[in-house]
């Protein structure tokens, strides 16, 4: 199910995978962060594929989270990429 989830790292860091999978090999903050969002992702996906409920709210509340994680992510990726 991972590879078809809309908004997956891999589909939105397209030019950075060997960049994504080494950050994630040794970065711990940068795996976690990694982690959390596509456990965000997937639940976001769920709801909206209504396989799973969730409240107007908690789906906005999961939509921050995952805008906050991926803003986190993206920062960490630049800086990588700067570094490379």
């Amino acid at each position: 199910m991972s590879q078809h989830t809309p908004n997956a790292l891999t589909a939105i860091f397209k030019r950075d995978r060997e960049l994504i999978t080494h950050l994630k090999g040794s970065d711990g903050h940068f795996a976690r962060l990694a982690d959390e969002y596509h456990e965000v992702n997937r639940q976001m996906h769920r709801t909206e594929a209504e396989t799973e409920a969730a409240s107007d709210e908690r789906f906005e509340t999961l939509k921050k989270q995952r805008l906050s994680l991926l803003d986190q992510i993206t920062d960490i990726v630049s800086k990588a990429r700067e570094a490379v």
